[in-house]
C-alpha cells in the first residue's frame, strides 16, 4: 500500500519521452549510432526497454530456479576410485553426478554402490553405443533420478562418424530409447565451435526434430508422453543473452513438442563454455564461470555442472574441482540464487531478447527443414560451413580487440609463464583420419595468441 501511494505522486513516463530526453542529452549525436549496438545474432540492443513496448504482458514461465541441482562430472577410469570420489563429493555438496563411461568394462552396480538414488540424480554419458550394456543394469532404469544420455547424431557431428553405421546406430538407438525413455541433445558442441546463439537454438531444435521424426513411428504414444529430453547446453559470458537463450530454448521446445503430442517439458543440463577460457591469467576463468553459472540459474537450467578454472590445461585435480563446486555452493546457499522460481520473468530487456532469439531461431529451423533437415545439411557440410563462418567472424573481432578476454588480448601479464604447467594439450588436435562427414571442431578464441606466447617463453 505504501509503495502505491509513493508512486501515485509521479506521472508515468512513456518510452517516447525517455528517448526525447536522451536525444537532448546527446547534443546532436545520432541516437542509433551512439547508443544502439548490433550483435552477431543481428539483434539491435537498445539503451533502455519500456513497458509500453509490450502489447500484452509476457506469460509467466514454469521454470523453478529454486530447484536447480549442483552437479560434478566424473570420468570413470577406475570404478572403485570413481565410486569413492562420487560419495565424497556428494558429502561435500554435490547433488548430482555426471558419470562419463568410456567402455563396457565399467560395472554400473559397483560404480553406484552406496549412493542414495532417492536424493542424488545420476547422469550417465556413454562414449560407446550398446543396447546390451544398458540392458545389463535395467533394474535401475525406472528410477526417476537415473538419466541415460543417448545422442547418436551428436556423436556423428562431433567425430564425423557414426558409432557403427547409420542403420546399426538407429537400430540400437531405438532399442535404448524404448528402455531408458530419455534422449539427449548435445548443443554444447555448437556453442564451443563458435555458433551464434540463434544457430545454437535452431540446431538444437533441428537436431531434436530428426529424432522425433524417426521415433514418431517406432515408439508408442504412451512412451512419447513420458519421454525425457535433455539439452546439454554450454553458457557463455554474454550475461543477459545467455539467460534469454535458455528461456528461448524452452519456448522453442514447447512449440515443437506440442506438434508431436509429446512431453512438453524438457531438462536443461548447463555448463560453462570452453570457448572463452584462457591459458594465461587463468584465474579470470573463475570470474567467467561464475557469471556463466549465474546466467544458467536465472535462465532456468535444471542441473549445472561447473567447469574448473584449470580444466583446459590440467588433468582432473581435487583443488580445481573443489573450487568449481564451491562456486555453485556459494551461489546456492550464500547468494540466494535458489530463492525465486522465475527471477528473470518480467524484465523488459530479457523478455524482449527471449522473444527475438526464439523468433530468429524458429525462422532458421524452418529453413533447415525446408532444405532437407539437419542430417542432410550435416552430410552436405552446410551446418559446418555456417558455424565456421560465425566462428571466423568472432575470431576476427577477438583478434581486432573488439571481443575482449582480459589477461589475453587486453591487459596481458607479460610475466606469465605457462609452458611447464601444461598437463593437457590445450589446443585443437589435428588427427588425420577418414570420416563420413566433416566433424564440427570446438576451438577456443585465444588459442592462436597463446601458441605465439608459448613459443616466446624462455
Amino acid at each position: 500500500m505504501m509503495s502505491n501511494i509513493l508512486f501515485d505522486e509521479f506521472n508515468p513516463v512513456t518510452s517516447k519521452q525517455w528517448k526525447q530526453l536522451i536525444q537532448f542529452d546527446l547534443k546532436g549525436a545520432d541516437y542509433n549510432e551512439t547508443l544502439v549496438w548490433k550483435t552477431n545474432e543481428d539483434i539491435d540492443v537498445k539503451p533502455f526497454y519500456h513497458a509500453d513496448e509490450f502489447k500484452e504482458l509476457p506469460k509467466i514461465s514454469s521454470t523453478k530456479a529454486s530447484q536447480w541441482h549442483i552437479c560434478q562430472s566424473i570420468f570413470v577410469a577406475d570404478v572403485k576410485k570413481s565410486n569413492e570420489k562420487a560419495l565424497n563429493i556428494i558429502e561435500r555438496g554435490a547433488e548430482s553426478i555426471n558419470f562419463i563411461i568410456p567402455s563396457e568394462d565399467v560395472s554400473i552396480k559397483n560404480l553406484i554402490e552406496g549412493i542414495d538414488l532417492s536424493s542424488t540424480i545420476l547422469y550417465f554419458e556413454f562414449q560407446f553405443l550398446s543396447e546390451k550394456y544398458i540392458q545389463s543394469f535395467s533394474n535401475i532404469l525406472n528410477n526417476k533420478n537415473i538419466v541415460i544420455q543417448t545422442d547418436i547424431i551428436g556423436h556423428l557431428a562431433r567425430t564425423g562418424n557414426w558409432f557403427s553405421t547409420l542403420q546399426e546406430d538407429h537400430k540400437q538407438f531405438e532399442s535404448i530409447i524404448s528402455k531408458t525413455k530419455a534422449l539427449s541433445i548435445n548443443v554444447s558442441l555448437y556453442q564451443n565451435a563458435g555458433a551464434t546463439i540463434v544457430q545454437q537454438l535452431a540446431y538444437a531444435l533441428a537436431h531434436t526434430n530428426e529424432y522425433l521424426n524417426h521415433l514418431d513411428s517406432v515408439i508408442a504414444s504412451g512412451t512419447k508422453q513420458s519421454l525425457a529430453v535433455i539439452f546439454n547446453v554450454s553458457v557463455g559470458t554474454n550475461y543477459f543473452f545467455e539467460i534469454a537463450k535458455l528461456r528461448a530454448l524452452r519456448l522453442l521446445w514447447n512449440t515443437i513438442s506440442s506438434e508431436y503430442t509429446i512431453n512438453t517439458d524438457c531438462q536443461i543440463f548447463a555448463k560453462p563454455t570452453k570457448r572463452n577460457k584462457t591459458l594465461y591469467d587463468y584465474n579470470t576463468n573463475m570470474l567467467r564461470t561464475t557469471t556463466e553459472c549465474m546466467s544458467a540459474i536465472l535462465g532456468g537450467a535444471n542441473t549445472i555442472c561447473n567447469l574448473p578454472y584449470d580444466a583446459i590445461y590440467h588433468k582432473d585435480n581435487e583443488f580445481g574441482e573443489r573450487i568449481a563446486r564451491n562456486q555453485l555452493l556459494i551461489l546456492k546457499h550464500e547468494s540466494y540464487f535458489d530463492k525465486v522460481d522465475n527471477p528473470s520473468d518480467g524484465a523488459y530487456y530479457i523478455e524482449t531478447l527471449t522473444k527475438q532469439l526464439a523468433e530468429k531461431a524458429l525462422e532458421l529451423f524452418k529453413d533447415i527443414e525446408a532444405n532437407g533437415g539437419f542430417l542432410k545439411q550435416l552430410k552436405e557440410g552446410t551446418i559446418q560451413r555456417k558455424i565456421k563462418e560465425s566462428a571466423a567472424k568472432e575470431q576476427e573481432q577477438f583478434d581486432a580487440g573488439k571481443e575482449i578476454l582480459l589477461g589475453s588480448n587486453k591487459h596481458p601479464n607479460p610475466n606469465d609463464r605457462m609452458k611447464h604447467e601444461l598437463e593437457l594439450y590445450p589446443f585443437v588436435k589435428t588427427n588425420q583420419r577418414k570420416t563420413l562427414i566433416e566433424p564440427i571442431i570446438e576451438k577456443r578464441l585465444s588459442e592462436k595468441l597463446e601458441q605465439e606466447r608459448l613459443k616466446k617463453e624462455d
